[in-house]
């Protein structure tokens, strides 16, 4: 079992228009709603590769509702979301046929009160033991303490349970000390906690701030992994065009399944990097082309790269 963590949770909502032009009215052709979130999107992931997975966070409010009815039909996945009195965000991506490209628009989140907050730490204590692996993704909600991540990492080791960290910002510097087993920012996240746009140099010193492994996002050029056990890029054989949205919570996911597998780092790397271009191919964020999945994965070049220190 895999526990994920989804703070901010969402109702993900996807319009297709033929061509995205501002200050005009567009008719919308296709019209989707997935359940979302970070942690939530890397859950639906997960579940599709045949992992049984719980899901915790904040839920709330018909949109929140419509979560949980939409969760509650994916195979090999547990509702443990805790009940705040605001609704759910939503999520809005605006696909713009014609050129491809994304606009998304993300609401804040429910204001979750130190009441509620407290409610969920007790019961992420009472989950993570019975699980292998905690994945702590995306932002945080008003209310939520911006140490939060720290805490709840530091609560999974206590029960030697490993822990992905995957947010931003603050809540990312605070949670790196924590000394989570992974951390997977993107390469503007990376660059933003140590100061350096070289990706292996800021991996390296990621890692010095209490990563014990790190694994960058570098969009279309793949990952680089950063770990004690070595370091290694993984790319991708050609440039997919596409929805780009969720794609890094599908590398999550990749990441997350070959640890719980015992998989080594190099084709931890090749699965999240398929599942991340195959992420891209498919119309919705949390759902992978899985024929273009098993295509690409055999096809991923995996190298060791030379220190920068």
């Amino acid at each position: 079992m895999i526990l994920t963590v989804t703070l901010n949770t969402a109702l993900d909502i996807t319009y297709r228009v033929r061509s995205l032009r501002p200050h005009t009215s567009h008719r919308v052709t296709e019209v989707t709603e997935r359940p979302g979130g970070k942690g939530v999107n890397v859950a639906r992931v997960l579940a599709a590769l045949g992992h049984e997975v719980t899901v915790t966070g904040f839920v709330g409010g018909a949109t929140g509702r419509s979560v949980q009815e939409k969760l509650a039909v994916v195979p090999g996945l547990v509702d443990a979301l805790v009940p705040v009195g605001d609704p759910t965000r939503r999520t809005i991506a605006v696909v713009d046929e014609l050129s491809g490209d994304t606009t998304q628009l993300n609401e804040p989140g429910p204001t979750v009160t130190p009441t509620q907050w407290q409610a969920f730490q007790e019961a992420y204590e009472v989950l993570v033991p019975s699980v292998h692996a905690v994945a702590l993704c995306g932002s945080l909600p008003p209310g939520v303490p911006v140490g939060a991540y720290a805490g709840l990492v530091r609560t999974a080791k206590a029960a030697a349970v490993p822990v992905l960290l995957d947010t931003s910002g603050e809540a990312l510097r605070r949670g790196v000390a924590a000394r989570p087993d992974l951390v997977k920012p993107n390469a503007g996240e990376l660059a933003e906690l140590t100061g350096s746009h070289e990706p292996l140099r800021a991996a390296q010193n990621a890692r010095r701030r209490g990563a014990r492994a790190v694994v960058a996002s570098l969009g279309a050029e793949g990952l680089l992994a950063v770990t004690p056990e070595g370091h290694w890029r993984a790319t991708p054989p050609a440039r997919v065009h596409g929805n780009p949205t969720g794609a890094g919570d599908s590398a999550v996911a990749g990441l997350l399944s070959g640890l719980v597998e015992g998989l080594p780092w190099p084709d931890r790397l090749a699965r999240a990097v398929a599942l991340s271009a195959a992420t891209v191919l498919a119309p919705v964020a949390g759902e992978f082309d899985r024929a273009a999945y098993e295509e690409l994965v055999g096809r991923v070049a995996v190298t060791a790269e030379v220190s920068a220190a």
